[in-house]
């Protein structure tokens, strides 16, 4: 179901069995695929792919060139700045199961950020630019760097 309310750009590709909330903007070359759960306010930029059943809380925006693996779960009024990627990989042990978490609410990530398979990101963290994030992050906690590393309370 998308909602009368969302705008869709005409060079945007969005499969069947998508939510598309009210007042989403989903930008040129955007793709959306099959599943995929989008709240109401967001915004994506261009070339953002939402790969197949992510739930997207509302107010969440993304820059251009973002790419959220499957099966993920991003939070509510979460800002991703251009070029982050949320990765997935097969645990083999596992029989090729997709290792994804996600990313919670009012989550600050900046540009060129790489969140690797199975970790998460808490509520109220914020992440520098050009960070992978190889650890679990707390809530309401900055880290950055490549790797990612802690560096101080978030508003504490």
């Amino acid at each position: 179901m998308i909602s009368k309310s969302a705008k869709i750009h005409p060079l945007a590709y969005i499969e069947e069995d998508v939510v598309i909330g009210e007042n989403v903007s989903i930008g040129p070359f955007c793709i959306v695929r099959k599943g995929a759960n989008i709240g109401d306010g967001c915004k994506f930029t261009a070339y953002c792919e939402i790969r197949e059943n992510v739930v997207i809380g509302k107010n969440t925006t993304m820059g251009s060139r973002c790419t959220i693996s499957a099966n993920a779960i991003v939070g509510e009024n979460t800002t991703i700045k251009y070029s982050f990627v949320l990765t997935d990989t097969p645990n083999l042990k596992d029989g090729n199961i997709k290792s994804v978490k996600g990313i919670g609410s009012n989550v600050l990530i900046g540009a060129n950020v790489t969140l690797m398979p199975g970790f998460r990101i808490g509520d109220n963290s914020i992440i520098g630019a050009c960070s992978q994030v190889r650890s679990n992050i707390p809530s309401n906690e900055i880290w950055y760097g490549s790797p990612a590393k802690f560096f101080k309370k978030n508003g504490g």
